[in-house]
């Protein structure tokens, strides 16, 4: 499905999708810096707030909350710029610009469906009178922290340096992410719940649609144990069983000697032989071509 999405919304692909993301947040941060010098809480207005959205029709909240920093520490801040545009820019040069583009943006849509899906509860539960607060769970947040996710799948074994000195596998920090947000989800309340789940499903999509299920597919463990059950008999037939009922892999076409009547014995197939011919190191060099 992305390979025929590619072809025809590829032309349409932001490349560097992730240093835009970047600038959005450094706007972010300097209006939360704004904030403490004007005293105007300008993130109030940017929150993916549902009631406001539907009922005021400020229809800015469905993309502004996406420039809302994680921490307002300028020094964490300034690490986690270095390290989603790391992480970023690798994924996109691994995928490909489209299908980076379509992991993030689906995670925003998601997390955008997942604030009205909260709010519609709600607004159900409570019967009447202005449903607000939604929007203080959705954030960019465990978006960011799906990028995360997605590269450690995809280079497990690299390693990265934790507080600038303890070297440490991508694999095991995903692993501890991982935990992490499940843990989150338990303990936390249905509006976390919502937002949590909301945001990593795009990791949840890529990682179930990548997996290879062939091996558990029951009818490809059949086709294989047919195939196995086939070439035994072949090799049976050709001989290449013996008088224990051991069935070997390598088998000389001139002497007739296997891996198992003479294990010391090296086995090749001749590449200038007309068909699938196998000698022993004795024979590999002397034989008579098949033509």
């Amino acid at each position: 499905m992305l390979n025929k999405l590619e072809r025809k919304f590829g032309k349409y692909s932001i490349d560097h999708l992730m240093n835009w993301l970047i600038g959005l947040y450094v706007i972010g941060f300097l209006l939360v810096l704004g904030s403490r010098i004007t005293n105007i809480n300008f993130l109030s207005f940017m929150t993916l707030e549902p009631y406001y959205i539907i009922h005021h029709f400020q229809i800015w909240r469905i993309f502004t909350w996406i420039m809302i920093p994680e921490t307002s520490n300028l020094l964490f801040f300034a690490i986690m710029l270095l390290l989603y545009y790391q992480l970023g820019n690798a994924l996109e040069n691994t995928w490909g610009t489209f299908r980076f583009n379509a992991y993030i943006f689906l995670g925003m849509i998601f997390t955008v469906i997942g604030a009205f899906v909260l709010y519609g509860i709600a607004a159900a539960s409570a019967g009447s009178g202005a449903i607000i607060g939604v929007g203080n769970y959705f954030s960019m947040k465990y978006i960011n922290l799906s990028i995360f996710l997605a590269f450690a799948t995809c280079f497990p074994d690299m390693e990265i340096l934790l507080y600038f000195i303890i070297p440490v596998k991508m694999k095991w920090m995903a692993l501890i992410y991982a935990v992490i947000i499940g843990y989150n989800v338990i303990v936390s309340g249905w509006g976390a719940r919502v937002a949590i789940i909301a945001s990593v499903l795009n990791f949840l999509i890529f990682f179930l649609s990548t997996r290879n299920y062939k091996r558990v597919d029951p009818r490809d463990i059949h086709r294989r144990r047919e195939f196995k059950r086939k070439v035994n008999n072949a090799r049976e037939n050709a001989g290449y069983k013996n008088a224990d009922g051991q069935i070997s892999r390598h088998k000389c076409a001139i002497c007739g000697r296997t891996e198992l009547t003479n294990p010391e014995l090296e086995f090749r197939f001749c590449s200038k032989c007309n068909g699938n011919y196998e000698y022993c190191q004795d024979h590999l060099f002397t034989h008579k071509h098949v033509k």
